[in-house]
């Protein structure tokens, strides 16, 4: 009697390991994908809460929004009363850092507050100029690069502004 041998050939080996790295090749690039999305989400859910926070303020304090104080949104800071700290804007797909900072949003004409401009410096943008009613008191992301699902953007509204 002729005792067989077991196991898989040479070329059955191949081709499983040409299918497993075909597999990788169209799975990887989805996963890299998720993981922007999901930074791009988190930055959605931080600017939620510091609307949030903003919002509640405004109600203690009878329809003043926090002032251009120094750091700006300090006042939501303070004892963690409204928020404990400033998220971090995470901005995947752009040139700037995850970072918490909050910028103040200028006029492009110096005391001309009819067209204000976000620096695109990252972290977050604050509309502090009790000037202008329209956008006092509010908060976007301070950049003006596309976002994941390539909207565009512009210097006035940013499609970071939309979340």
């Amino acid at each position: 009697m002729k005792k067989m041998k077991q196991g898989f050939t040479l070329i059955e080996l191949m081709i499983v390991v040409a299918i497993i790295g075909i597999l990788a090749a169209i799975a990887i690039p989805k996963f890299a994908d998720l993981i922007n999305k999901s930074k791009e989400g988190a930055t959605k859910g931080a600017l939620s809460s510091v609307r949030s926070a903003i919002q509640v303020y405004y109600g203690d304090n009878e329809g003043w929004f926090p002032a251009a104080e120094t750091p700006l949104l300090g006042s939501l800071t303070l004892n963690a009363k409204y928020i404990g700290e400033i998220p971090v804007a995470k901005l995947p797909g752009t040139t700037h850092q995850d970072v918490r900072t909050v910028t103040g949003v200028v006029a492009t004409t110096p005391g001309d507050y009819t067209t204000q401009a976000i620096a695109d410096t990252g972290g977050w943008a604050y509309y502090a100029e009790t000037d202008v009613p329209q956008t006092w008191g509010n908060l976007q992301v301070g950049c003006t690069h596309e976002d994941i699902k390539g909207r565009g953007s512009d210097t006035l509204f940013t499609p970071w502004s939309t979340f």
